[in-house]
């Protein structure tokens, strides 16, 4: 794509009504613009890499044997009246009626719809297990949304739901969700660190929250330092064996929230534990019967019975993770996008616009970068060469390929890893084999 030919809105100054980092450099990057409080607008250049964060939940989902649908944005509130959850939920619902006087709301959750598709569909333990997934926006009305996509009304959600026939299957998907999770957030550039949870509105016996660790984070942790050495994808993955090993082995290493943090409790000597700052990023549940039982989900069991089914749900704030990749990958000059989720994987920057040879140059190079397959924002406007790096190192793509009259004489282009900020002076052919290498 040619920079000059994209929509892409940058700001020079820090807007006066970003709080935090992400949000501050999502308005500045032309990422996302505010429509009404706490709602976004996702322009070209954020709407590509919520989409690449979406591809890796859905691909970790598929694999752990979720299987996606899509439900509506609006519900009937008689489903949640069925569960006990209408009154108890609060202002954060949106309550509306339509144009029959019929109580519907915007779903901030989704357990009362998919346990209706289930209940309508599922008759026979044979038919189980199941596991449902969705991505789709939510809305919940926030009192005082802040922090740009971090903390906003509405945001865009990866929901899922498992149904088995006993408590002891429902673990079994508990913690295949609880490895898909730590596979996603890691592909992504985070280390996620699961921390034993409160249930809240959901409800439920047993609950992860997943914090990835930041300076900027909106609440401290404390973890045993194997965590800081963990490498979630290392090895193999087979969803069909026994996950309950690897459960225990992550869940055995300390990690707590300010509000769980327990000094007496906690095994890691005082001056070996890490104090950190952290967001969270994903919650999963197991919540037994507490949607199946009032709604009426049952199945049939090996005796012929009607056995209640037992339930979890699992979620990942996709939109909020746009904003937590920020927040834990950026320095002073900019977002540094992890590869798997930037935008373009190479910024390519001719220094010279008028000058013929340069356009030769970054012409020919940027044809071969798109023939090997790397998506390449080519940087052709005719602006200072220090505007260009600004805006380059602002929306933080992993690689910035520069040519100038200099490069173009020597026969070499300018090769810059935005992550370590280190440069080499190679030729076009030997820049591609680099970045082949490194992809």
């Amino acid at each position: 794509m040619r920079l000059s030919r994209y929509f892409l809105p940058l700001i020079k100054e820090n807007p006066s009504e970003a709080q935090i980092v992400s949000h501050r450099l999502m308005l500045r990057a032309g990422m996302i613009r505010q429509s009404s409080a706490g709602i976004y607008s996702w322009l070209p250049l954020g709407f590509k890499v919520l989409k690449k964060v979406e591809a890796i939940v859905r691909e970790e989902q598929d694999a752990a044997g979720a299987q996606e649908l899509l439900m509506p944005t609006l519900q009937p509130a008689e489903l949640w009246r069925e569960s006990g959850r209408y009154e108890d939920y609060g202002k954060e619902m949106l309550r509306i009626k339509d144009r029959h006087e019929r109580d519907m709301l915007y779903g901030p959750t989704n357990e009362e719809l998919i346990t209706d598709i289930f209940r309508g569909a599922i008759k026979s333990y044979r038919d189980l297990p199941k596991t449902l997934y969705h991505i789709q926006w939510k809305f919940r009305d926030e009192v005082r949304p802040r922090f740009g996509v971090m903390r906003g009304r509405e945001f865009l959600m990866k929901d899922s739901y498992s149904f088995d026939i006993d408590a002891a299957g429902a673990k079994i998907s508990y913690n295949k969700m609880f490895l898909a999770y730590l596979r996603s957030f890691a592909r992504m550039g985070l280390r996620a660190i699961p921390m034993r949870a409160d249930t809240g509105p959901i409800g439920g016996d047993l609950s992860h929250e997943f914090i990835i660790l930041a300076e900027t984070g909106e609440s401290a942790v404390f973890c045993d330092p194997a965590w800081l050495e963990a490498d979630i994808l290392a090895s193999a993955v087979d969803y069909d064996a026994d996950l309950e090993p690897f459960f225990r082995k992550w869940t055995q290493l300390y990690a707590a929230t300010d509000e769980k943090h327990d000094p007496a409790e906690c095994a890691v000597p005082a001056d070996k534990l890490v104090t950190a700052r952290g967001i969270e990023v994903g919650h999963i549940f197991y919540f037994g019967t507490k949607y199946s039982q009032p709604m009426g989900a049952t199945v049939a069991g090996p005796d012929g019975a009607q056995v209640a089914v037992e339930m979890g749900s699992y979620g990942i704030g996709v939109s909020r993770l746009v904003g937590a990749i920020i927040e834990a990958s950026h320095d002073d000059a900019g977002i540094i996008w992890p590869a798997s989720v930037a935008p373009f994987a190479v910024g390519l920057v001719n220094l010279r616009a008028a000058d013929a040879k340069c356009v030769a140059a970054c012409d020919a190079l940027y044809a071969k970068l798109q023939a090997a397959g790397f998506d390449t924002l080519y940087d052709d406007r005719e602006e200072s060469p220090g505007a260009k790096f600004a805006a380059m190192d602002l929306i933080g793509l992993p690689w910035q390929i520069v040519i100038g009259p200099r490069g173009v004489a020597a026969g070499t282009v300018e090769l810059k890893n935005r992550a370590t900020g280190e440069r080499a002076e190679l030729s076009a052919d030997a820049a591609l084999q680099k970045l082949g290498a490194a992809a």
